[in-house]
């Protein structure tokens, strides 16, 4: 039968089969033969113990635009936790003036960039200028090339994240050969594609490491 120690906090007395040599916290037992050093614990203060810090978490991917001219360009775009999305762009090889520029539902290049489908478009809205209320969220407005054909821009938009139910991670960015007159032209294709004119080139949206 193993045996058992009880300890009575009314009233001290030795246990029988335990005692103390006095020889700092060793306790002898004579049932077991053995002996246990007691270590006292070291006691924190909560005050000294630092907050964890969170880093935000940063996000970003990349586009490589290309198409059957010789307009080409690289579109960046990075987001910091669950805040608007940013995207740089920089392409090159354009006529001078304003360009539509667009983010399209699909990543699909099969067909060169017709295959991209039409503008992403998740609330199912006409199409608009970055800062109206209706309008597609792959409607992005018109980026302006310079005399050299070399547009540099960088947007700020919330419609855009690179992760939840509407990222934009596989889908594809597209420039245009014309002004987008932003859903306010009165052309027959004004409320669905900006009445932009063709694509002149095209890029998948992938992660990169941050």
């Amino acid at each position: 039968m193993a045996a058992q120690t009880v300890i009575s906090a009314a009233a001290y007395s030795k246990p029988a089969g335990l005692y103390s040599s006095g020889n700092g916290g060793i306790v002898h037992s004579s049932f077991l033969g053995v002996s246990v050093k007691s270590t006292p614990r070291k006691l924190y203060s909560l005050s000294a113990v630092r907050p964890m810090k969170v880093l935000a978490a940063t996000k970003k991917a990349v586009a490589v635009l290309k198409g059957n001219s010789a307009v080409e360009g690289v579109v960046t775009l990075t987001q910091e936790d669950d805040g608007p999305t940013t995207v740089n762009v920089c392409i090159t090889g354009l006529t001078p003036g304003l360009h539509g520029f667009h983010l399209h539902e699909f990543g699909d290049t099969t067909n060169g960039c017709i295959s991209t489908g039409p503008h992403f478009n998740p609330k199912g809205l006409t199409h608009g200028a970055p800062e109206d209320e209706i309008r597609h969220a792959g409607d992005l407005g018109n980026i302006v090339a310079n005399a050299d054909g070399v547009a540099e821009a960088t947007i700020t938009d919330n419609q855009i994240p690179l992760t939840g139910p509407n990222a934009v991670v596989g889908r594809a960015f597209v420039v245009h050969e014309l002004e987008d007159d932003l859903g306010k032209g009165g052309h027959e294709l004004s409320l669905s594609t900006g009445n932009a004119g063709g694509r002149l080139a095209c890029g998948v949206i992938g992660l990169t490491p941050t």
